[in-house]
C-alpha cells in the first residue's frame, strides 16, 4: 500500500495532466460536431480493424470445422447434380458461359462481429461496396439464412440478423405453399417464430421451414429450420410456430451474400403496378 502511495506522490503531476487532458478531450468532442464526427469515424475504422484481427484469430482455430462443412456441402451439391443427370465436370464451362442466365449470384464473406444477446442484433461482414455488396441483399450459410444487408461502406457491411425484433422475412412450409412471416420474440438465439400461418395448414413437429421466395432478397427454398412446436392465436385462426434454427447463430463464420441480378427490374415493375 505504501508503494502505491509513493508512486502516486512521485508521478502526481503526470497523472493530473493525463486526467485533465482526458476531460478536455471529451468536452471538445461533445461540444463540437465536427470533432465528434471525426472521432466517431476514426473509432469506427479502428473498431472494424479490431474486429478483423480478432475474427481472423477465432477463425484460424475453426478452419477444420469450416472445411468439414464445405466438404459435406460440396458432396451434397454433386449428388444433387448427378441425380438430375448433370455432369459436374461441365460446371466450370457453365460458370464462364456469358450466354447462361443466372439470376442469383453468391458472394463469399467473413463475419468479423456477431451480436446475438441483444434485442436488435447486427452482424458485421468484411466485404462492402467495393466487393459489390449493397443493401437488401440476403445473407446465408450452407445451413440456412442469417439476415439481410442493411448498410454497406467501402470495405464493410452491416447485416440485420434474423435475431432482431425488427426482422421480418417471408417463409413457408417446405412441403406445402402455406406462407407466413419469420420474426423473433427476443427470447432465445436458437428459436425464431413463424406467424400468420392459417389453421388449415398441416403442421407437424420436425417439418422443415424454408424461404418463400416472395421478395427480391432470398430465393425460394433456402433452409431456415424445423418446427419445434406451435399453437393457435386467441382467435384460433392462425398459428404461431416456434422454429429451431438449423444455423447456430452464436457461431457464424463464413457466409454467402446473395445478389439478385433482376432485383432492380422487379422493383421497378412493382412500383409501376402500385402507382
Amino acid at each position: 500500500m505504501q508503494q502505491i502511495i509513493n508512486f502516486l506522490i512521485r508521478y502526481r503531476n503526470t497523472l493530473l495532466f493525463i486526467i485533465l487532458f482526458t476531460i478536455a478531450f471529451g468536452l471538445t468532442i461533445q461540444s463540437h460536431s465536427y470533432h465528434k464526427s471525426k472521432f466517431i469515424s476514426s473509432t469506427s475504422f479502428l473498431t472494424g480493424g479490431l474486429f478483423s484481427v480478432t475474427s481472423n484469430i477465432d477463425n484460424y482455430f475453426s478452419l477444420k470445422a469450416y472445411n468439414n462443412r464445405l466438404l459435406i456441402e460440396n458432396a451434397k451439391l454433386k449428388n444433387a447434380l448427378q441425380q438430375k443427370g448433370i455432369d459436374t465436370t461441365s460446371i466450370n464451362t457453365l460458370a464462364t458461359d456469358s450466354s447462361a442466365t443466372i439470376q442469383y449470384h453468391y458472394k463469399p464473406a467473413l463475419v468479423i462481429n456477431n451480436n446475438y444477446h441483444k434485442t436488435n442484433n447486427f452482424i458485421t461482414l468484411n466485404k462492402g461496396k467495393k466487393d459489390s455488396i449493397d443493401t437488401d441483399m440476403g445473407v446465408i450459410t450452407d445451413l440456412g439464412i442469417v439476415g439481410i444487408v442493411q448498410k454497406a461502406s467501402t470495405n464493410y457491411s452491416r447485416v440485420i440478423s434474423i435475431l432482431n425484433k425488427n426482422s421480418r422475412i417471408n417463409a413457408k412450409l417446405k412441403k406445402t405453399n402455406h406462407f407466413g412471416s419469420l420474426v423473433w420474440n427476443t427470447k432465445s438465439p436458437n428459436i425464431v417464430q413463424l406467424i400468420d400461418i392459417p389453421r388449415l395448414a398441416p403442421l407437424k413437429i420436425g417439418d422443415t421451414i424454408v424461404t418463400g421466395g416472395r421478395s427480391t432478397i432470398f430465393p425460394k427454398g433456402i433452409l431456415i429450420g424445423a418446427i419445434k412446436d406451435f399453437q393457435l392465436d386467441t382467435n384460433e385462426s392462425y398459428y404461431t410456430v416456434n422454429i429451431k434454427l438449423f444455423n447456430d447463430m452464436t457461431n457464424i463464420g463464413f457466409v454467402n451474400v446473395i445478389e439478385n441480378k433482376n432485383a432492380t427490374e422487379i422493383k421497378a415493375i412493382e412500383k409501376q403496378t402500385n402507382e
